[in-house]
């Protein structure tokens, strides 16, 4: 009996011993960032000159590098855009197709340096993400996603509507100045590129953060 018992009470301090040396050799791993928690550009229906004043408070102090979305006034190619975003690292470009009164998609390709082939590839992405749309979609979702097709096939498509970029306070500063740019919106210092939701402030947004509408004729594919 004693010895059964004995048995018992090493089998119980083996286990225990094993789970314990489990635990400390094998801690779970620390949390990552959370995806879409930093939010780049308006709140949806948020008034555009209270967003824009708010901005210079999200630029990172002086000497710090930070991700900051890049808004245009108007929509450019993507060499033009690559050449505003001249003294900051490039990181993605945002494309969607102009059309008056006609609800196009936002598509987000990166690129992660400023080659200009760079920049021409993404829009290629962009362009066949159009297409598989256009072949799922139907109805006018699925024209309007042919036409935006279509247009992204054209590499001088004015088709760039903001750029993420990552500079230190300098390089920001000197991209708001810039007479092609509306807005630029910068990430805290310590935000990672996983984290970034971004929303772009639309050259059609005058008065508010709302939907531009959405009842203009289709263009043509």
């Amino acid at each position: 009996m004693r010895t059964r018992l004995a048995v018992l009470v090493a089998c119980v301090v083996i286990g225990l011993l094993t789970a314990w040396y489990a635990g400390s050799r094998f801690a779970p791993p620390e949390p990552g960032p959370t995806p879409g928690t930093v939010r780049l550009g308006p709140e949806s229906g948020e008034q555009v000159a209270a967003y824009l004043a708010r901005l210079p408070t999200t630029l990172p102090p002086p000497g710090t590098a930070a991700y900051a979305l890049v808004q245009f006034r108007a929509e450019l190619t993507g060499a033009d855009a690559l050449a505003v975003a001249t003294g900051a690292a490039p990181e993605t470009v945002v494309f969607r197709v102009p059309r008056d009164r006609v609800q196009t998609a936002l598509r987000f390709e990166p690129i992660g340096s400023a080659d200009p082939r760079s920049v021409e590839l993404a829009r290629e992405r962009a362009r066949l993400a159009a297409v598989a749309d256009a072949g799922r979609l139907t109805g006018r979702a699925g024209d309007v996603a042919a036409a935006e097709a279509a247009a992204l096939a054209d590499p001088a498509c004015p088709c760039v509507v903001a750029m993420v970029v990552r500079g230190d306070r300098a390089a920001l500063d000197s991209l708001a100045a810039g007479p092609q740019v509306r807005a630029v919106h910068a990430a805290p210092a310590d935000a990672r590129p996983v984290e970034l939701a971004l929303s772009p402030l639309l050259p059609a947004q005058r008065e508010a953060a709302t939907p531009v509408p959405d009842d203009g004729p289709l263009p043509p594919a």
